[in-house]
């Protein structure tokens, strides 16, 4: 999401920087294109008017701090200004009560009940105790959907499914959960294909009887600035303590999430960002903004590393790395430790210097999950000794390796070309730590 967007504003901010100094004239044009962008991207225009306007006025009113440029001071100044429009700071759950109850609201299809289960699955992470339900009389599909996932993520479901009301199902299931100790209730909604009085009459009914903690509204990142106006509905007519956007990951134009709390004034508490259960997080403003600037994401990256690569596993590589001894088997436990992270896209743009639109595009053909599953395979048809010892690997060996793999000799060699010259280059890496630890300062090596 927001690649579109971002290129346009980078290209925005690279013509402004060319001038080398910013006048009127100058500043007008470039953000003439950031409101055209932001416009196409289906952001709403009074959103777009502000923000624009506030740019203006703090550009041209800004003293250049000393040792920036003009054009650095004007990044920090669209940067906040996008952390602003995105809702400042991360908004976390209200998990006080025992049981805190969360209900998820929103129109059929948005994604309700796999974010129930997906927001289940976080909250379990972190050490609580999480009932689900299902309050949807409607569809029995959904259900059963809600049932299976909960399966999936070992999470109880409770469901009444030849209960017709709605709200008593809703009550049931607190007092399941208040007499057998869970911190957190979830409740997952009926939807509609489009909002009607008897949906958000249900809703309210809900709400008004079981009190929650905290009211979702689950908007499809990819339904644009109708989204919008569906939260206010939603707002206006049930109340509403924030917004999970699902398929942030998704090619959207990102109109929903730069418009939602400007015009409901309600935040962005989750994202869904894929299609795995654990494919969501908490929405931060500021990291979506520094990558809507290029800016890179590098919090984010630590703590998807930090998730599924253990500490002394990472250090022992390190070691392997920089004393030589790092082999083919050493290589392929690395490419998993980089697949358990995420898609290799998704983290490159969180690389500052990798992440600009630019950047992007260059690495685009060259870095893809496909080419890793490739390099996988061919190590895989290599025999432990291979593994261990490549220089043994010769003419006969690249070849029934190949065939093992369903690749060809020449991307067999490619593969042990490139990985002879890493360890040249890690050897190199060594001497010149060594050197730096006989001066006195430290070479820093930093390990993903």
């Amino acid at each position: 999401m927001f690649d579109a967007l971002a290129e346009k504003i980078q290209s925005a901010i690279g013509k402004i920087a060319k001038k080398g100094r910013i006048d009127e004239e100058t500043l007008n044009k470039g953000l003439r294109e950031i409101k055209l962008a932001l416009l196409e991207a289906d952001v709403n225009y009074k959103v777009v008017s502000d923000f624009i306007k506030d740019i203006k006025e703090k550009a041209l009113g800004a003293k250049v701090t000393k040792g920036v440029t003009a054009v650095q001071q004007l990044v920090k100044i669209v940067h906040d200004e996008l952390v602003k429009t995105l809702g400042e700071k991360a908004e976390p759950l209200n998990l006080k009560s025992k049981p805190s109850v969360i209900l998820l609201i929103g129109l059929q299809g948005s994604g309700k009940t796999t974010t129930s289960a997906k927001l289940a699955k976080l909250l379990k992470k972190q050490g609580k105790k999480v009932l689900l339900t299902s309050v949807d009389i409607y569809r029995p599909a959904a259900m059963l959907q809600l049932k299976k996932l909960g399966e999936q993520i070992s999470v109880p479901v409770f469901l009444e499914e030849n209960e017709k009301d709605a709200a008593k199902i809703a009550e049931d299931a607190l007092k399941k959960a208040k007499k057998e100790g869970y911190d957190v209730l979830i409740v997952d909604t009926a939807g509609r294909l489009h909002i009607d009085e008897e949906m958000l009459k249900e809703a309210k009914e809900i709400k008004e009887r079981i009190h929650p903690d905290e009211v979702l509204f689950v908007s499809d990142a990819m339904t644009g600035q109708e989204a919008v106006n569906i939260a206010k509905a939603f707002d206006e007519n049930v109340g509403m303590t924030g917004i999970v956007l699902t398929k942030l990951d998704s090619d959207a134009r990102g109109g929903v999430a730069l418009s939602v709390k400007g015009v409901t004034g309600k935040p962005i508490k989750f994202a869904g960002v894929g299609e795995k259960i654990d494919d969501f997080e908490p929405f931060y403003p500021d990291r979506v903004a520094s990558r809507i600037l290029g800016m890179g994401d590098v919090v984010s990256l630590v703590e998807k590393a930090q998730e599924v690569i253990d500490e002394e596993e990472a250090l022992s590589m390190q070691e392997k790395l920089l004393s030589g001894e790092f082999t083919l088997e050493d290589f392929k436990k690395q490419l998993e430790m980089i697949q358990r992270m995420g898609p290799i896209k998704q983290l490159i743009k969180m690389i500052p210097g990798l992440s600009s639109q630019k950047m992007l595009k260059q690495l685009d053909k060259a870095i893809d999950d496909k080419k890793l599953k490739r390099i996988e395979a061919i190590i895989n048809s290599m025999t432990p000794e291979e593994r261990r010892n490549h220089a043994i690997i010769n003419a006969s060996r690249k070849r029934r390796i190949a065939r093992g793999s369903g690749t060809s000799v020449k991307d067999v060699d490619a593969l042990l070309k490139q990985f002879a010259q890493a360890k040249m280059m890690m050897k190199q890496m060594k001497k010149m730590q060594k050197k730096m630890a006989k001066k006195g300062g430290k070479f820093p090596f930093p390990f993903m």
